[in-house]
Parts: structure tokens; sequence; C-alpha cells
């Protein structure tokens, strides 16, 4: 699975999410599959979140919640929508099996469980390689204008 193509890289990233530097926690979208999306991050050493040379667990569920939001955003930028604001409600069933190294690329697979009104449910697994380091759920509130 860790072998999909790049559809949106860098720059192209901000026009799918509301963060700005140097809060941007995802890189890298490589597109969606019915209710799964395809997302990652290369760990940097100037992440904010990179604490010993690791990406610490807030940076890891932020890198979740901004892969659910470039899953949003693709959708609205695709329908010529503006790309609409995104919280966490909650996050449930929080697993971190690994903190990811400096240069070690995250794959995470978001899954959408549930969308009810402006609220969706999703699953997300995030990998290195073929090892899964950390998943969860994660409920989303979007604030449609």
């Amino acid at each position: 699975m860790n072998n999909r193509e790049v559809i949106i890289q860098g720059e192209g990233i901000l026009n799918l999410i509301p963060q700005r530097p140097p809060i941007v926690m995802v890189d890298s979208f490589f597109g969606i599959e019915e209710n799964h999306s395809y997302s990652g991050l290369t760990v940097t050493a100037d992440n904010i979140f990179c604490e010993t040379g690791e990406l610490q667990e807030a940076g890891i569920i932020e890198h979740i919640a901004q892969s659910a939001a470039a899953r949003i955003g693709f959708l609205y930028t695709r329908q010529g929508e503006k790309v609409p604001l995104g919280f966490i409600g909650s996050v449930d069933k929080l697993k971190i099996y690994d903190l990811p190294k400096i240069g070690m690329k995250l794959f995470t697979e978001i899954t959408v469980v549930q969308e009810v009104f402006d609220i969706t449910l999703i699953s997300a697994q995030v990998k290195v390689e073929d090892k899964l380091i950390a998943e969860c759920r994660m409920k989303i509130f979007i604030k449609k204008e």
C-alpha cells in the first residue's frame, strides 16, 4: 500500500488544509478510494512536535487530524468549494506503538466510519513502511459557512 503515487505534495497541500507552517503535519496526499483516503508526512528535525529525535504523541494525533482535513479539503476543492474548518471533537481508542524518528515517512489511512450532518467519525492507521505505529478513532466537526 505504501507504493501509492503522490497526487498532491508540498505547497499544494496548503490548498487542502487550513493549517499553515509551522503546524503543517501532512506533506503528501495519495488520494481517495471509496471511504478511504491516504496521506503522508516525512518527519523532519525542524518539526515543532519533534523532541529527542522523535515525533511525539501530540504530533501523531495532529498528523491524523490533518490527514482527515486533507481528505475533506480534497473533496471540497474538487467541487470548487471553499475548504471548511474542522475541529477534533474526540479521540478514542488511541494506541501509539512507536514514535517515528527523524527521516521516517508516515503513511496514514483514514477510513470514514460514519458521517452524520457536520460530524464525521473516522478511523486512522499510521504506518512507517508496513509497521503500524499508531491507530485511533476520531470525531471531527466540520464548520461550514
